[in-house]
């Protein structure tokens, strides 16, 4: 059962010779259309985000970006595309070996068929993280003499920082392929996202892997979260992390803006002689930390410069100059970016 091709390149509209700091932007650009948060169309916007999201997801790790480009050298030549001589680029999500023969394909995942066989899916939870799991675990003995337990099943799971925030629940559905007998089949699955999970972390789905043999017991789903990446923030940990745009004079003279938040927006004061790369902290509007608290929120300090004044402001910019008196380049006359105490 192949996977089709999906060119990320495309998805981004970027050239297949376009720098990381060209991906980030055209991202971001395009998240910030496609955000289900922002966007008119949910449901259309939804599907677009994801995909926007998997090509970002492969396309800003060197890694995953060179196996990429050579995938797509095999399909545009007409060569076999896939990299059976690479065992690591094979994943149970997809792969045809591993498995007992079976191939697998998930829906709902916010995944495509091609990440999962070639990017996606771990060989299981890593050490030092935690695996959730729910529902009931079911027979787990091995039955009568000879009977062998089914293979688990991984894959990845895409979930935005409100339903890490709040909790959801996932609708998932994995297509089988027996290789034995050529049928298909479908089973479909309830998935509880617990509040507070962080990426790279587990949910167990008990049961819903490769049915065991002999009256052994089946095997388990095991969905490594991943989150899908934000236009505006990066977790860091229990931290959200962004940035703030600040016009010179907001700088320099101090200012309260309404920033933007996970449930809304929230009155910042930014300080008078707020820098460059000065980092501003909001309490309490990060992801979930347990216990009922939060991380918190820092927004980098971005000083932005207007690129076309008009002459009277062109005007009142060159009176400033004279009358200043300010040399950012005189010791003594600047501070170091990210210096300055943090917002309480």
């Amino acid at each position: 059962m192949p996977a089709e091709f999906r060119d990320y390149y495309k998805v981004l509209g970027v050239p297949p010779n376009a720098s990381d700091e060209d991906i980030r932007k055209a991202f971001r650009n395009l998240a910030r259309k496609y955000h289900p948060d922002v966007a008119k169309d949910k449901a259309t916007a939804e599907d677009r985000f994801k995909e926007i999201n998997e090509a970002h997801e492969v396309l800003s790790d060197p890694e995953s970006r060179r196996k990429f480009d050579q995938l797509g050298a095999g399909w545009k030549s007409g060569g076999n595309p896939e990299p059976t001589s690479d065992p690591s680029a094979w994943r149970t999500g997809g792969a045809p070996a591993g498995n007992g023969g079976n191939g697998f394909h998930f829906e709902g995942t916010g995944f495509s068929d091609f990440f999962e066989r070639h990017f996606g899916g771990r060989p299981g939870p890593a050490r030092g993280t935690s695996t959730f799991g729910h529902g009931a675990t079911g027979f787990r003995g091995e039955g009568s003499p000879g009977a062998q337990r089914g293979e688990d099943i991984h894959g990845d799971l895409l979930i935005r920082f409100d339903e890490a925030l709040h909790g959801a629940i996932r609708v998932i559905s994995i297509r089988r392929e027996d290789a034995g007998n050529g049928m298909e089949g479908v089973v479909r699955c309830n998935v509880r996202i617990p509040a507070g999970v962080q990426s790279g972390q587990s949910i167990r789905i008990p049961g819903k892997g490769v049915p065991g043999t002999g009256g052994g017991a089946p095997g388990d789903i095991f969905l490594n979260v991943r989150y899908a990446r934000h236009p505006d923030w990066t977790a860091r940990g229990t931290d959200l992390t962004g940035t703030l745009d600040l016009a010179p004079w907001e700088a320099v003279l101090g200012t309260t803006l309404a920033v933007p938040t996970l449930e809304g927006s929230v009155k910042v004061k930014v300080p008078a002689g707020t820098r460059q790369g000065q980092r501003l902290r909001v309490r309490g509007q990060g992801l979930p930390a347990g216990s009922g608290s939060r991380g918190d929120l820092y927004m980098e300090i971005v000083i932005q410069v207007p690129t076309h004044p008009s002459e009277a402001a062109l005007a009142l910019w060159k009176q400033l100059a004279q009358e200043s008196g300010f040399d950012p380049r005189l010791p003594g006359n600047v501070n170091g970016p990210g210096s300055g105490p943090e917002q309480p």
